[in-house]
């Protein structure tokens, strides 16, 4: 699954294009590697995502086309 679109799914960021903006300038590592929004993800993945001056940092559990949004959490994990 592309790296954006599960951004969205997983509702780690609310909104595609805000998924894909935050990829664009460069606010998002996958395994410690600035990442592109067309970047496709799989289960281990760590994906490291910097808001203003907070880092979240969540390993990717499951990548699913959709969940609702009481399931969204089953995909990652925090670390």
């Amino acid at each position: 699954m592309r790296l954006d679109k599960y951004l969205k799914v997983s509702r780690l960021i609310k909104r595609r294009p805000v998924a894909n903006e935050a990829c664009d300038a460069g606010r998002i590592l996958v395994n410690d590697k600035v990442a592109k929004a067309s970047q496709n993800v799989k289960p281990g993945d760590i994906i490291q995502i910097q808001f203003g001056n907070k880092d979240t940092k969540v390993e990717v559990l499951s990548v699913e086309e959709t969940y609702n949004k009481e399931e969204a959490k089953e995909l990652y994990r925090y670390l």
